[in-house]
């Protein structure tokens, strides 16, 4: 696929995961429910710099990319009957595609990941944290606001500037927006200390569903799915990189940015079904009966009303992968509200620790949509080890994940580690890639296998320009 390309480089000294300030592997590895004697297949080459931050956020996420390529080497090593073979991450390739939005182009094209609206402004006693990047979202902020349509950044610093933050997040989100008062360091309105990193259970008792060899570890797995933005649709991304037939479905009635999915859309197809609409929906239930995985983004309980409950799902398809995704947590009062990765680090005490100066001046971000994509590998991560559970046990499996709950990773967690490495150059990670939207300049994958790096298979095209059907 790749028509452009330069060949990764060697970064220097190699660590394995049984070096102690390799913690983070060991941890994730053990909430996948992994054996802890596969952890010394995976090693590092160090980087300096990739991912610059008061926390410690390049090792969170060499640690969910490495958990991922270990995953993906036991279900291959199950598949063919062999040992496990070892994995080599190369944390240049890790930062690199932590922050795959930044480094697309579209025939020379620089998307724009934020909308005007959407940022941190001042309000009367602190600060909030808005997201308005999808036009219906615009709309609501500003409506709650009082504000007209067509009002820009001036007219909201002036609305937000008169009312307490947390009054204007209450009044947002009652009119269905998008804004977050910053919590200080410590004071998260979200009880962190009590969010898992990832759930799974096992549900019945349907026979073990043998997965024969094959020439990557997910190759004729069938994954429906029902992601947006960039945690889900980077799970996904990694689902189809290592061989499963991704296919994305969205509402037609429900905006998607396009340049989102021409980032996260490589190696997927992508189809538009209404779900309410008879047709759509019994096309939808034909892949659902033949489909080994569904990964859903939404808000818990948004999906139900379509029959798509996780227990409604696994009792209707016996041996079925269903694996959730959400922005706040699965219980709690903000459970059911929308999120992004730049709110929940809002609302977390992130922003408040990654603010630079004297503490005068606006709040901080990490130095990527870092919740976002260490959830989107941790999610690819699990599923892959549900799928090898199921190989050698059977029954279904339900597994959930939050942005939050990565989030509480991150803030308590994760150890911060001095690695010696060379400094971080992205170009060995990079590539230009022929599309039907045009020439991708892009990220490549970070996952690590024992042939080296792998490519996808075809490109981002348009968002649900393909027929909805299996391979």
């Amino acid at each position: 696929m790749t028509t452009s390309d330069t060949s990764p480089r060697d970064t220097g000294d190699i660590r394995d995961a049984r070096d102690t300030w390799d913690a983070a592997t060991a941890h994730a590895w053990a909430a996948l429910g992994g054996d802890p004697a596969l952890l010394e297949r995976v090693t590092y080459r160090p980087v300096s710099g990739g991912l610059p931050a008061r926390l410690p956020v390049a090792e969170l996420a060499r640690a969910t990319v490495g958990v991922c390529s270990l995953a993906a080497a036991e279900l291959g090593a199950r598949r063919s009957g062999g040992a496990v073979p070892a994995v080599r991450v190369d944390e240049g390739a890790v930062a690199t595609a932590f922050i795959s939005e930044r480094h697309l182009r579209i025939d020379g094209r620089k998307p724009t990941n934020f909308a005007p609206l959407s940022g941190f402004w001042r309000a009367a006693d602190g600060w909030v944290r808005t997201h308005a990047n999808y036009p219906h979202h615009r709309a609501r902020l500003l409506t709650a606001l009082g504000l007209p349509d067509d009002g820009g950044p001036d007219e909201l610093a002036a609305a937000l500037a008169a009312r307490p933050a947390r009054a204007i997040q209450e009044t947002v989100y009652a009119a269905g927006g998008l804004a977050v008062a910053v919590a200080e360091p410590g004071e998260s309105e979200i009880p962190l200390g009590a969010l898992p990193l990832i759930e799974s259970r096992r549900v019945g008792d349907a026979s073990p569903r043998r997965l024969g060899e094959a020439p990557l570890p997910a190759s004729g797995v069938r994954v429906l799915d029902l992601t947006r933005v960039i945690a889900g649709p980077v799970a996904t991304r990694t689902l189809a990189l290592l061989g499963a037939d991704v296919l994305r479905i969205d509402s037609p009635r429900l905006p998607e940015d396009p340049d989102a999915h021409a980032d996260t859309g490589f190696g997927k197809r992508s189809a538009a079904l209404d779900l309410a609409a008879p047709e759509d929906r019994r096309t939808f239930e034909a892949l659902l009966a033949d489909a080994d995985v569904v990964v859903t983004g939404y808000r818990p309980g948004a999906l139900d009303h379509f029959g798509l409950a996780p227990d409604t799902l696994l009792e209707r398809h016996p041996g079925l992968v269903v694996a959730q995704l959400c922005a706040w947590g699965w219980s709690g009062p903000w459970a059911g509200r929308r999120g992004f990765d730049s709110l929940v680090q809002a609302a977390t005490g992130i922003a408040a620790i990654e603010a630079k100066g004297d503490g005068d001046g606006p709040p901080g971000a990490l130095p990527a949509q870092a919740l976002d994509h260490g959830t989107g590998y941790l999610l690819a991560a699990a599923v892959l080890r549900a799928l090898t559970e199921r190989h050698d046990a059977g029954g279904g499996r339900h597994l959930r994940l939050s942005l939050a709950g990565t989030a509480s990773w991150l803030t308590h967690g994760v150890a911060a580690a001095q690695v010696d490495g060379p400094a971080h150059d992205p170009a060995p990670w990079l590539a230009e890639t022929a599309s039907d939207l045009g020439t991708l300049h892009h990220a490549r994958a970070p996952i690590a296998t024992p042939a080296g790096p792998l490519d996808w298979a075809r490109p981002s095209g348009r968002l649900g320009a393909d027929t909805p059907r299996w391979l």
